[in-house]
């Protein structure tokens, strides 16, 4: 992969995807709550509160607007239980606060993250 060129040194970005196997089935209520915490968490005001919605073959997918971009996340239970979450910001934020808040949330004993 060739290496990424940043197009908008003018403007701040900010991304971190997480990804772990939850010791629990990740419904909607889970995700909701999710998201609202981590809003506060990453000190991000949102602009909505959290959407969800669910597909019956790969699971539930989930949404909130911050005013500084947002954040979506992803719960499969089928072939095994997983999640994903995308952050994408305009204003900086503590990679680790949002790492170690995910872990808790969802008991996750397995985790990677990358930020960028």
């Amino acid at each position: 992969m060739p290496h990424f060129k940043d197009l908008a040194p003018g403007i701040m970005r900010q991304r971190l995807v997480i990804e772990g196997y939850p010791d629990f089935v990740i419904r909607d209520a889970h995700i909701k709550k999710y998201l609202s915490e981590l809003s506060d968490v990453v000190q991000m005001r949102a602009l909505i509160d959290p959407i969800t919605n669910k597909s019956n073959e790969f699971g539930w997918a989930g949404w909130i607007h911050w005013e500084t971009s947002g954040a979506h996340f992803y719960a499969w239970e089928h072939p095994r239980l997983f999640f994903g979450v995308d952050i994408y910001t305009c204003k900086s934020f503590d990679p680790q606060v949002a790492v170690a808040f995910t872990e808790s949330s969802f008991r996750a004993k397995t985790m990677v993250h990358e930020s960028f």
